[in-house]
């Protein structure tokens, strides 16, 4: 029988450090919210492969449609010899996604390729170059989606210099001092210091920060955003590829701040674990390409657009929108108890995607990102897959699957309670 031990040992001598891994725990099979190793230990899954799975490991009807695929076939390259369920899951994204304008969709791979597409998108619509993110943003690991990453380390060390005409901002961030007045005079401030507004392209924002530690993006200042886009011509693209598909209780983030951007990332719970991502926006801005100036050789895989359309049925029928508001205040509950431990932060959440900031003292200048390190690795031991993030590296995030039952929530928040105070008794 192989052991996690072995594959450990083989895994640093056929693959480089720099892609990093977590915990030294291999995956053999998974199960809508629990895994197994190679060993035939449990755990439970509070991490869905990073807001993958929102419709849980191998749901039988994702399952169903990807073998029915497969019987007919499983790549011809839309570019060349395009196929139906392309079409029809990009009719129905077209009519999910925000607002009211008509709107077309490409489907490519990675959450990276649906950036840079969007990115290539809005320069060609504009005639403009200059982009906007925001601090503690991620958008990707490619050199353009490094360029818009607001987080150092470790994704940008080592690897610059990236493209140019990329300005940061920063992100409104009340539980570290940053107000959306603060966060709106600074970008002001960039239009009159750093690149005139007409130059600029687009503004890319996550509605929730994904690694840059879930600080949710107040609908304010969106609505701000997207008032500052209108006057000056810029396009508004929102990153939904972690937020996206029911995680926060809408089936897109942007639901809670009213506004329609005019273009938006899409990827990881898209396809239920298979690679898939699309950008969706305004007509008018989408047809800007020239034709071959999108796509990709796996771009829109017949593979993925089966799943991602049984992934849209799952949402549907099992109610998971809903669902994930209950999960989401289950989770809280939980933390809640926690509250008088002194390591205890700011807990936060936009329904089931919930963050807990980990610090010394109650305290938010000191974060503890070692007490952060050090619970992710202690609960694996107890049979538990956790995350941590954060620009400060203390934050843990939740990422359950959707479908997770009630018992498991708890059994995983009894593992972090029981462990947390063990770790902070001394």
């Amino acid at each position: 029988m192989l052991t996690n031990k072995e594959l450990q040992s083989r895994r640093q001598q056929a693959v480089p450090a720099g892609v990093a891994t977590m915990l030294p725990i291999f995956a053999a099979r998974a199960s809508n919210a629990e895994i197994w190793d190679v060993e035939g230990k449990r755990y439970i899954d509070f991490a869905g492969g990073i807001a993958v799975v929102n419709s849980g490991h191998n749901h039988p009807e994702i399952i169903k449609a990807v073998k029915a695929q497969l019987d007919q076939f499983s790549h011809s390259c839309f570019q060349i010899t395009p196929y139906a369920n392309y079409i029809e899951l990009a009719e129905k994204l077209n009519d999910l996604v925000p607002g009211d304008s008509p709107k077309q969709t490409i489907f490519l791979s990675t959450g990276a390729e649906a950036v840079e597409n969007a990115v290539k998108i809005a320069r060609a619509h504009s005639g403009r170059s200059g982009i906007i993110a925001f601090s503690g943003g991620f958008h990707g690991r490619t050199m353009m989606t490094l360029a818009l990453t607001g987080k150092v380390v470790p994704y940008k060390v080592g690897f610059g210099p990236f493209p140019g005409d990329v300005f940061h901002a920063p992100f409104p961030n009340d539980y570290c001092g940053i107000s959306v007045e603060q966060a709106l005079t600074a970008l002001d401030n960039i239009f009159a210091a750093d690149i005139d507004p007409a130059r600029v392209a687009a503004m890319i924002i996550e509605p929730v920060q994904g690694e840059g530690g879930f600080n949710i993006a107040p609908p304010g200042f969106l609505q701000a955003l997207r008032k500052k886009c209108d006057q000056h011509g810029i396009l508004l693209i929102i990153d939904e590829i972690q937020t996206g598909f029911g995680r926060t209780g809408r089936l897109f983030a942007t639901e809670y701040s009213g506004i329609e951007p005019d273009m938006m990332t899409l990827a990881k719970s898209l396809a239920g674990g298979f690679p898939l991502s699309a950008v969706t926006g305004k007509t008018e801005i989408m047809q800007s390409a020239r034709p071959g100036g999108l796509g990709g050789t796996y771009a829109g895989s017949p593979i993925g657009c089966a799943a991602a359309l049984a992934v849209l049925k799952v949402i549907e029928q099992e109610k998971l929108v809903a669902r994930a508001l209950m999960l989401g205040d289950l989770i809280v509950s939980h933390l809640k108890q926690m509250a008088a431990l002194d390591c205890i932060g700011e807990i936060r959440h936009l329904g089931a995607m919930v963050a807990l900031e980990l610090v010394r003292d109650h305290d938010p200048a000191q974060p503890d990102a070692a007490l952060a390190r050090a619970l992710v690795q202690e609960v694996a031991k107890a049979g538990l897959i956790l995350l941590s993030c954060g620009t400060r590296g203390n934050v843990i995030r939740f990422l359950c699957p959707l479908t997770i039952s009630d018992a498991l929530i708890t059994q995983g928040m009894e593992i972090i309670h029981t462990t947390l105070k063990r770790l902070t008794s001394g």
